[in-house]
C-alpha cells in the first residue's frame, strides 16, 4: 500500500490557497443532495457539522452524551493558539508553524501543520463573531499569554474557560442548523461500526444508549470527530466517557491507524491520592505562565510513606533548599518548557526522590512570587476560578500553599491515518480533530488542540469534503443493502456474546488492570523488556475478559455496564497494537521516551535515518501482528535538528 499525503507541490505558504482553487467543488444548488454522517458534538464535530450544514449538505449529526454541549471539548482550560501577533512580539504564522513541528519533534507532515498555523488566525475572527468572550487588554484588545514551547504569546483564552466557550460557540452554530433543518443531531447514541459499501465508506451502526435499539444509518460520507484514546490507560485526564470506539471500529474495517505510541503526558494534573480513584484532574498549562515548578533537594522534606504525608510543610522549605529544577535544567525557556519535557523532568525528580505527593508521585507548582510581583488581585484574574476547582479538590488554597502537580495521560497525537484532505485510506472516510494522527507529530504543543478541532471543522473539511463527494457525484441510499445488513448482525452478535458470558469480574476491574500495565510500560518512559512483557499480557488479559467479564442487564434497555463493556473490548485490542508500534520504533521523540535511546542528559534522542515516518499500521485480525505501511516524512521548510529548550 502506497500512502499518498496528497500535499500540494511548490511553494507551501501558497499551498493550502491554490489547493482551495484546485479541489472539485458541489453547486450550491447540489449540495442539498448529498448526505454526510457526522460522528462527535466536540469543537470538530460541531463546527464541521455547522458548516456543512450552513453550506446546504444534508447533515446527520452523532454524540453518546445527553447533549452536544457536553463533549469533552469543554473540559479545556488555558487557550488557544493564533499567529495573530496582537502583542507585537515577533509571531507569525511562519513562526507558530516551526514551533509546532518543533515541538512534535519533526514527526508531523509540513503541509499539514502550515496550514494549520495558517488557518489559525481566521479561527479567532470566527469566535469572536460567535461571542466568544475572549479575555482582553485594558484597551480592548483580545489578551494572549504564553505556553510551552514558544517564546512568544500567541495563546487567546476565557479565563481558565476556553473550552467551553468555544464549544458555546460552535454549538449555537450547531443549532441553528439543526432548527433549520439541515442537520439532524441525534444525542445519546453510539457508533459501533462502519460501513463500507463498494470500497467507500457509505454508513454507521448506532446504539440508541437509552432504548437499545441497534440502527443503521447511510450517507454520502462519514466523518469521524471522536477524540482521542488516552483512557486507554484508565486514570487519565479525559472524561470517564472517552473511548477509541469509533476510530478502532473503523481500523477494524480498513482504516489505518497511525503512530498509535504517540501520547501525550500533561505535565500539571492534580497527583493521584489513592489506590481506587478512576479520574484525574487537570490544572490548565497556562499556570506555567507565573507558576515556579520545584522539588525538595532534600528527600526528607519530600513524601513520608511511613507517616503518609510530606516530611515538611512546602512554605517552610527556604528558597535555598528547593530545586527549581526546570529553570535549571532550560535556562532559556525555563518553566515554558513543552509538555513532554516537562512531565519527564519531574518524572525525574520523583524517581530521585524528591517527590511531594502520594507514593512521591508529586512535585509543587508555586506562586508565591507572582503574589508578591503582581499582586493577589492580578494573579486571581487571571486563574481565579483554576485556583477555586484546585481548592475543592484538595482542601489546599493556590494563594496560600503551592499547588501539588504530576504527570498524568492527557491527549493523543496518533489517530487513524489521514492525507491532506482528512481523508483516511478508505475513500469516503474522513476524520478530524484529536481522531486524526496529522498536525502534532511526536508531541502536542499546549492550546493548539483547540486550534486543530476548529480549523479542520470550520475552514479544511468543507472545502476537502466537497471534493470527494464531487469526485463520486450523487448515488443512491439504502439501509437494505447487504453490506449494512451483516455489519449490523456482527454487531448485535458482539453484544449478545459479551451479554452471555456471566463471568464474576467487573468491566472497570479489566480496564483497571490493563491501564496500570500500560501506564507502568508505555507511558512516561518506553523499554523494550517493558513493551514485550505488555504484548505478552494484553492478550492475557483480553483472553480472560471474553471468558469471565460480568455484563449484567439485557441489551434492549439503558446499560451502561454494556457501554464500557464494548469499550473497554476496544481497548483490550487497540493497546497491543499501540504497544506494538511503541517498540517497533527505536528511538525516543516527543511524547516517545525510549529509555535505550537518551542523551547522557536524559533528553530524547531521535533516528531520523530510520525512524522519519508515519506509522500506519493495518489490522489483520485479533491477536495477529498488524502490517505496518510507512509514509516518508519530507522536512524542506524546518530542518530536522536537535530539540533544544535550554
Amino acid at each position: 500500500m502506497i500512502l499518498e499525503s496528497k500535499a500540494p507541490k511548490g511553494d507551501i505558504q501558497t499551498a493550502w490557497d491554490r489547493h482551495k482553487f484546485d479541489v472539485k467543488m458541489v453547486n450550491p444548488a447540489n449540495k442539498r443532495k448529498y448526505t454526510v454522517i457526522v460522528v462527535g458534538t466536540g469543537l470538530a464535530g460541531a463546527s464541521a457539522a455547522a458548516s456543512l450544514g450552513e453550506l446546504g449538505y444534508n447533515v446527520l449529526n452523532f454524540a453518546f452524551q445527553d447533549s452536544a454541549r457536553r463533549a469533552h471539548s469543554i473540559a479545556a482550560q488555558g487557550g488557544i493558539n493564533a499567529a495573530k501577533n496582537y502583542q507585537g512580539d515577533g509571531d507569525s504564522i511562519y513562526r507558530l508553524f516551526y514551533d509546532t513541528v518543533k515541538g512534535g519533534d519533526f514527526r508531523a507532515r509540513e503541509e499539514n501543520v502550515y496550514r494549520l498555523a495558517q488557518v489559525s488566525v481566521n479561527i479567532i475572527d470566527q469566535a469572536v463573531a460567535q461571542g466568544v468572550p475572549f479575555a482582553r487588554e485594558y484597551g480592548g484588545l483580545l489578551a494572549n499569554r504564553s505556553f510551552g514551547g514558544a517564546l512568544v504569546s500567541r495563546t487567546f483564552y476565557a479565563q481558565g474557560q476556553t473550552g467551553q466557550q468555544l464549544l458555546i460557540g460552535a454549538y449555537q452554530a450547531l443549532m441553528r442548523q439543526v432548527n433549520d433543518g439541515k442537520v439532524k443531531l441525534f444525542t445519546r447514541t453510539e457508533m459501533l461500526d462502519l460501513v463500507i459499501q463498494d470500497g467507500h465508506a457509505r454508513g454507521i451502526i448506532t446504539r440508541n444508549l437509552v432504548s437499545g435499539k441497534v440502527e443503521r444509518w447511510v450517507a454520502d460520507a462519514v466523518v469521524l470527530a471522536t477524540g482521542g484514546y488516552s483512557n486507554v490507560f484508565f486514570l487519565s485526564t479525559n472524561a470517564m466517557g472517552c473511548n477509541v470506539t469509533s476510530t478502532w471500529r473503523a481500523a477494524r474495517r480498513g482504516a489505518l491507524f497511525a503512530n498509535p505510541c504517540y501520547t501525550q503526558i500533561h505535565p500539571t494534573c492534580i497527583p493521584v491520592s489513592g489506590g481506587y480513584q478512576s479520574k484525574l484532574t487537570l490544572m490548565s498549562e497556562s499556570l506555567r505562565n507565573d507558576g515556579r515548578v520545584w522539588a525538595p533537594k532534600n528527600p526528607a522534606d519530600g513524601w513520608d510513606s511511613s507517616k503518609g504525608k510530606v516530611g515538611k510543610d512546602p512554605r517552610q522549605i527556604p528558597e535555598a533548599e528547593r530545586d527549581y529544577f526546570l529553570e535549571r535544567r532550560y535556562p532559556t525557556f525555563g518553566n515554558l518548557v513543552p509538555r513532554d519535557v516537562a512531565s519527564r523532568a519531574a518524572k525525574k525528580a520523583c524517581d530521585d526522590g524528591q517527590g511531594i505527593a502520594y507514593e512521591g508521585r508529586g512535585v509543587y507548582l508555586d506562586f508565591g512570587d507572582a503574589i508578591q510581583r503582581l499582586g493577589k488581585d492580578a494573579v486571581g484574574e487571571r486563574y481565579g476560578n483554576l485556583f477555586e476547582m484546585y481548592e475543592r479538590i484538595t482542601g489546599d488554597s493556590p494563594y496560600e500553599t503551592p499547588m501539588r502537580i504530576y504527570p498524568a495521560p492527557h491527549y493523543t497525537m496518533g489517530g487513524l491515518w489521514v492525507d491532506y484532505n482528512l481523508q483516511s485510506n478508505v475513500p469516503g472516510l474522513f476524520v478530524i480533530g484529536e481522531a486524526n494522527f496529522s498536525d502534532h507529530g511526536a508531541n502536542r504543543l499546549g492550546a493548539s488542540a483547540l486550534m486543530q478541532g476548529l480549523s479542520d471543522g470550520y475552514f479544511v473539511l468543507p472545502y476537502t469534503i466537497g471534493h470527494y463527494l464531487a469526485q463520486v457525484g450523487p448515488r443512491g441510499k439504502s439501509t437494505e443493502w447487504d453490506s449494512f445488513k451483516q455489519v449490523e448482525g456482527e454487531v448485535t452478535e458482539r453484544t449478545d456474546k459479551l451479554m452471555s458470558i456471566k463471568g464474576k469480574r467487573s468491566v472497570d476491574s479489566f480496564h483497571r488492570e490493563l491501564g496500570l500495565l500500560m501506564w507502568e510500560h508505555c507511558g512516561m518512559a518506553r523499554n523494550a523488556k517493558g513493551l514485550s512483557l505488555l504484548l505478552q499480557e494484553i492478550p492475557r488479559i483480553r483472553a480472560e475478559f471474553w471468558e469471565n467479564v460480568s455484563v449484567p442487564g439485557t441489551p434492549g434497555e439503558l446499560n451502561q455496564v454494556l457501554e464500557r463493556a464494548g469499550r473497554v473490548a476496544d481497548f483490550l485490542e487497540f493497546a497491543e497494537m499501540m504497544a506494538l508500534d511503541a517498540l517497533e520504533r527505536e528511538e525516543s521523540c516527543g511524547g516517545h521516551f525510549r529509555e535505550e535511546h537518551q542523551s547522557a542528559e536524559g533528553e530524547a534522542e531521535r533516528d531520523d535515518e530510520k525512524f522519519q515516518y508515519v506509522a500506519a499500521w493495518e489490522f489483520k485480525g485479533v491477536g495477529v501482528r498488524p502490517e505496518l505501511h510507512k509514509e516518508a516524512l519530507d522536512f524542506r521548510y524546518v530542518k530536522p535538528s536537535k530539540r533544544s529548550y535550554k
